[in-house]
């Protein structure tokens, strides 16, 4: 019988790693725009008679749209509204829309996009017969008291302070993103050590089949990428050494720190995440009693977490004012890498 021997993974001192956290305070300006964001996002629309639509109007409309004079799936619907400006439908309606009023009737002309998600439609001119029922004009809210108070708030002072702290709680999200790349690129920089075939190969298979599914998606092939087969063979078998390292690392680390995933975290995260299917909660639930390892698919990223705290614990990271764009722009970043 055969079998693999994990190596002897030495973990490096994390005292010695050299970490730096970015830190963004919320200022009055950013507690401004956010407020306005939310007034935007509470904006009322009051129907006008006569009213011409423009930009920031909503309009109420029917329409029938037809393919050289053929009605198609999905062309119609009653009692429609769109939004001037916000380009909800395919190019060149919006713009057939503006100047219209109720009572109205026109046929409107517009190309599906060349990428559209129905290939039956990609690209192909229609003609929708509109008849609009009502031109709303916006009416914004005043951000004052009133306005507070119809938030649930006590008064505007105490919505500023609530959005002040949900901004806050954004900063320390994007900062911890940030850092935590930084964490796992410095590990990954810090050990070397053989890893196991087996492994990086099962990693490896993963991480090309998702590759080839998501071309397969676009009705593409490897042979239409900008790099050749063999060059993205080797660019993601370097990603799955980098997964199968940090993982083999992380794992180690918790083990000799005795970090462990309690029976309430692993009840809070399922809890969560039967949150994210409502009307279904009891499916979820009974998903991860009868899928044996999908349990282990929620304790992974908490064990994780914990990893993380205690390497930031070790290694106290050196705190680095930021701006918010400079902050924003550096989580960027790591996402796109």
């Amino acid at each position: 019988m055969d079998f693999e021997v994990l190596p002897p993974i030495p973990v490096a001192d994390l005292t010695t790693l050299k970490l730096e956290q970015l830190v963004a305070d919320v200022d009055d300006a950013a507690v401004d725009k956010a407020l306005a964001d939310l007034a935007e996002r509470n904006t009322a629309y009051e129907p006008e008679e006569g009213r011409v639509a423009g930009e920031g109007d909503m309009v109420t409309m029917n329409f029938v749209g037809r393919i050289d004079g053929e009605a198609f799936e999905g062309g119609s619907a009653e009692g429609a509204n769109l939004l001037i400006g916000k380009k909800q439908f395919i190019p060149g309606f919006e713009e057939g829309v503006i100047g219209m009023k109720a009572g109205d009737q026109k046929v409107v002309s517009a190309t599906f996009p060349d990428d559209y998600q129905m290939p039956t439609l990609a690209g192909k001119k229609a003609d929708f017969d509109v008849p609009v029922t009502a031109v709303a004009k916006p009416k914004k809210p005043e951000i004052d008291e009133d306005f507070a108070k119809g938030l649930g708030a006590d008064d505007l002072k105490a919505l500023r302070g609530f959005v002040s702290e949900q901004i806050k709680r954004e900063y320390d999200q994007a900062s911890r993103a940030k850092l935590k790349r930084e964490i796992l690129d410095a590990l990954d920089n810090a050990h070397s050590f053989e890893l196991p075939a087996s492994l990086v190969d099962f990693e490896f298979n993963n991480i090309w089949t998702q590759f080839e599914d998501i071309l397969k998606a676009k009705n593409k092939t490897v042979a239409d990428e900008d790099k050749s087969e063999d060059e993205l063979r080797a660019e993601y078998r370097g990603i799955a050494e980098r997964r199968v390292r940090l993982g083999l690392v992380i794992g180690e680390i918790g083990e000799k720190n005795k970090l462990q995933v309690s029976q309430e975290e692993l009840r809070h995260s399922l809890i969560e995440q039967a949150r994210r299917f409502p009307g279904r909660e009891k499916e979820v639930f009974e998903f991860y009693e009868k899928t044996p390892g999908a349990l282990t698919e929620l304790r992974a990223p908490i064990f994780e977490d914990k990893v993380i705290d205690h390497v930031i614990a070790e290694a106290k990271p050196i705190e680095k004012k930021v701006s918010r764009d400079e902050l924003l722009k550096a989580v960027e970043e790591v996402t796109e890498n």
